[in-house]
């Protein structure tokens, strides 16, 4: 049988068109974009009509989009950069994020706050993805703050309401900043709101190369840079630029942007489907968040009496490809910090994510369906549940 993909929240195969855009700069233009000679003029003249397409899809000026190696670079330079800006003028600033971040946010703030060098609100969600903004209210109140909530979850789809607290956020006088690196493609992503300060994009979730991501950050808002030896990127991310990359990356994201509508409804019907059958043909499943609005690529489900990585296994040898969460946390022992955030860190029951993407059909569904009410059937058999 042919193999099924089903695990597009991790990474995307890269589009035909895309390569074509990139390949020159992989050959023939290959000069380094801070030279003056020809070779760098031509490679510089790329990267900033590269920027300047990334900034129309986004709906951002060119001047701020910064680009980056990845959406965990991006991340952690809109955290730590903004924060590290606001101690240099202001002293320890707070910063308050969802309990349901990715870690290239939820680790790199609990890092930082054992080094002291900020204080960190956590901020409770729901699964229907409501957020808990009393403790917002104060800290933005109290002093100055920096707000980092995602706008799609990675593990789940859930939405958070960036737009409500981007209002709040410029209300009281804060910096938001969202990783919309689920969003993008999936929903309407813009950064027209002039609450949003700040926002992470990576390039492979959209089609587009791997090692390539941008951070916007709008006029006027200082951020610290993470990286020194070189004035690129305006000096706030320094290293000879990837043009290759940032040229792959804005193709992409003006494709995403272009067929999201469509694309969003397509996928949107798959994921139902797949879920009415896996609820009508496999006992104790739970959709996670089912309730609330989600991207239509992500359905993340929590199986009973079963074991999550033998799950993973043993649909990975039927030709499946799924992921227990999170692929950035692939390795890792430890319980979802999203799971435990919605359900109570006591909930045990196995969690699988299947992300649907382009190349995603309607077959494909179907086997999926089938393989996993076979799968739990023989997982929960040998764990002895009935």
């Amino acid at each position: 049988m042919q193999p099924v993909y089903l695990d597009y929240a991790a990474t995307t195969p890269m589009r035909s068109e895309v390569r074509q855009a990139m390949d020159p700069y992989l050959s023939d233009t290959f000069g380094n974009p801070s030279s003056r000679h020809r070779w760098g003029r031509k490679a510089s003249a790329a990267l900033e009509h590269a920027r300047a397409v990334a900034a129309e899809a986004l709906g951002a000026q060119p001047r701020e989009i910064f680009f980056t190696r990845g959406g965990t670079e991006s991340d952690n330079l809109a955290v730590l950069g903004r924060c590290r800006a606001i101690s240099l003028e202001d002293g320890l600033p707070t910063l308050a994020i969802s309990a349901v971040e990715h870690h290239a946010v939820y680790d790199t703030a609990r890092w930082a706050e054992e080094r002291g060098e900020l204080r960190l609100v956590v901020l409770a969600v729901d699964t229907e993805g409501s957020i808990d903004l009393d403790p917002l209210r104060v800290a933005l109140n109290d002093g100055p703050t920096v707000v980092s909530v995602m706008w799609v979850n990675n593990e789940t789809g859930l939405f958070l309401p960036v737009p409500e607290i981007a209002t709040l956020v410029e209300e009281l006088g804060g910096t938001l900043h969202t990783d919309a690196v689920q969003a993008i493609g999936k929903v309407p992503v813009s950064t027209k709101h002039s609450g949003i300060r700040l926002l992470s994009a990576t390039a492979h979730k959209i089609y587009g190369p791997r090692g390539t991501g941008l951070l916007f950050v709008r006029e006027g808002t200082d951020v610290a840079p993470l990286l020194y030896g070189g004035g690129q990127e305006g000096a706030l991310r320094p290293g000879t630029e990837d043009v290759a990359g940032a040229v792959g990356f804005a193709t992409a994201l003006r494709l995403a942007v272009e067929e999201q509508a469509e694309e969003s409804v397509r996928l949107g019907a798959l994921r139902d489907a797949f879920e009415d059958r896996v609820l009508a043909q496999i006992e104790g499943v739970r959709i996670n968040a089912g309730a609330a609005r989600r991207s239509p690529s992500i359905s993340s489900l929590g199986i009973d009496g079963a074991d999550g990585e033998l799950l993973l296994s043993a649909l990975d040898l039927e030709g499946v490809a799924t992921s227990g969460g999170s692929a950035c946390a692939s390795g890792s022992n430890a319980a979802s910090h999203v799971i435990s955030a919605l359900f109570g860190p006591d909930d045990a029951k196995a969690t699988v994510r299947f992300s649907f993407g382009r190349h995603s059909s309607e077959a494909d569904v179907s086997r999926a369906v089938a393989v996993l009410a076979d799968v739990v059937g023989r997982v929960r058999e040998l764990e002895g549940v009935s």
